[in-house]
């Protein structure tokens, strides 16, 4: 026997002598107890029945299969009634239509005893659909929020990457739908905000929130901790160095005011900051805050060499010379995989792209030197073109670079501070860069462990106030230094053009 059971949906009250059940169902709904399953079996425990839940194409999503009539099932999953109640066979069952989740249009709570309904049963059921219902809907919601937080931040991750190869045009397109006005801008200032990856999402949206959304936030998909922040100009370094004070095992690193073209290279100073903000008390710093040996050599030579240095990608297409030198920036401060994952390509992409930069210019990144020079020179490129645009007519040899009275004096003063180590760290740091930075190469040459090499790098770290395991801008400043100081040779560039002036047979 069949009948509509419409009424039953709009029962008012609780049976007065049982309360319990309705707040039990209560806690289902708190955030913490929010399951379907768990709701169908604690109805089946509580009204002592068999429960189920399917949708519209007969997947069970709760519970276990109970034989229905499809006719009446057809007639409640397309709305024809809301409900039904069934008896026959020694079954008594109650049929509720819950709406559900896309792609599936709705489903049937289905409920069979072998006793007939009493007035408590008969009122707990519906109201238990109803509970599924919302629990459903609020799933849906929840669902579409992180669906669209999830599209948002894989779109800010591509913009990033538009800049980081120099794509201004593209990255600002993107973006113009989203955030009108957002790169409108000229310049900009990268920082790189750390924490533990476990907060980092939360520090995410506390830099959303400081910025009020008028700046690129990114979570970095290299470095877990780490959170990419583009602002226009530097509008928002005062409150990113406030979310330091506020937030503990917080870390901020900033870079200069960069052209937009130049994304990359603000990102390079960004983290090389960092390194040094780990060793500040108030737990930030910005890259002009310190010496850096660029600074310190004369521009137009500066300028000079890096043009003859990076001539023969001068050849290639905008578009592939901006991609290449790009690529190389970010390779020479990361590992391959992490440049990989920040460009969004492959690592092998970055390998092939390195190693087409290695032919051009021919050189072997596997040597320190060399890797410290070529970064020299892609920084270099950057600043001192905007700053000097003029015709460069100074010496162009990497000699005169080194061998400024300021350049020399600093060099001195930063490996100075490694003597003052009875355990004769310059040492063992000057090997070990020779040695291409391999601790097994290094402890074979000083006749000590490699674990004792790693300890006195790692040592020498917060003496020089640089990362130097982490190879990069840090340790390419100290290699610099040692150049400067003639403790290790110079790198040996363009070594098949003899007209070089950096070659060894012009030399």
């Amino acid at each position: 026997m069949a009948g509509r059971d419409d009424e039953n949906r709009h029962t008012d009250g609780t049976d007065g002598a049982d309360p319990t059940w309705a707040q039990e169902l209560l806690d289902h709904l708190r955030p913490t107890g929010r399951d379907v399953g768990r709701i169908v079996d604690w109805l089946a425990v509580t009204v002592d029945a068999t429960v189920s839940l399917r949708d519209d194409t007969g997947t069970l999503l709760a519970g276990p299969s109970i034989p229905l009539d499809e006719g009446l099932a057809a007639d409640i999953l397309t709305g024809r009634i809301a409900s039904a109640a069934w008896e026959g066979d020694g079954r008594h069952l109650r049929l509720i239509r819950v709406e559900l989740t896309p792609p599936a249009r709705a489903g049937i709570l289905i409920v069979s005893r072998t006793a007939p309904f009493d007035r408590r049963a008969s009122e707990i059921v519906p109201h238990t659909a109803a509970a599924l219902e919302l629990l459903l809907r609020a799933q849906r919601t929840t669902a579409t929020g992180h669906r669209l937080a999830r599209a948002t931040s894989d779109l800010r991750l591509a913009i990033l990457q538009l800049l980081m190869v120099e794509d201004t045009v593209a990255a600002r397109r993107v973006a113009a739908g989203l955030w009108p006005g957002l790169l409108d801008t000229d310049t900009a200032c990268v920082y790189v905000v750390e924490s533990t990856p476990q907060d980092r999402d939360r520090l995410a949206e506390a830099c959303l929130a400081a910025t009020r959304e008028h700046a690129l936030v990114v979570r970095c998909p290299a470095m877990e901790g780490h959170v990419i922040v583009v602002t226009p100009h530097d509008t928002a370094g005062s409150e990113l160095r406030g979310l330091c004070d506020r937030h503990p095992d917080t870390f901020l690193g900033g870079s200069t005011p960069q052209s937009l073209a130049h994304t990359a290279t603000a990102y390079g100073q960004a983290v090389s900051a960092l390194a040094v903000a780990r060793f500040r008390p108030d737990k930030a710093a910005v890259y002009a805050e310190r010496t850096h040996p660029e600074r310190l050599m004369d521009p137009a030579a500066l300028r000079a060499w890096t043009t003859r240095l990076l001539r023969p990608l001068d050849t290639l297409p905008h578009h592939t010379r901006a991609e290449l030198l790009a690529t190389t920036r970010l390779g020479l401060e990361f590992t391959a995989v992490n440049a990989a994952k920040v460009l969004g390509v492959s690592r092998n992409t970055v390998r092939a792209r390195m190693e087409r930069v290695e032919t051009l210019l021919g050189t072997d990144f596997s040597d320190l030197t060399v890797r410290a020079t070529v970064h020299l020179a892609l920084n270099a490129q950057v600043a001192i073109a905007e700053e000097y645009p003029g015709a460069a007519t100074a010496p162009d040899r990497l000699d005169d670079l080194l061998a400024g009275t300021a350049l020399r004096a600093w060099a001195h003063d930063l490996l100075a501070r490694l003597e003052t180590d009875s355990r004769d760290l310059r040492r063992t740091l000057r090997t070990w860069i020779t040695a291409g930075g391999n601790a097994e190469r290094t402890a074979q040459v000083l006749g000590v462990h490699a674990q004792t090499v790693r300890e006195h790098v790692r040592s020498a770290e917060p003496v020089l106030e640089r990362q130097l395991l982490a190879a990069g801008s840090d340790l390419y400043e100290v290699v610099l230094a040692h150049l400067a100081t003639g403790d290790l040779e110079r790198p040996a560039l363009h070594p098949t053009e003899s007209g070089h002036p950096d070659s060894p047979v012009h030399r």
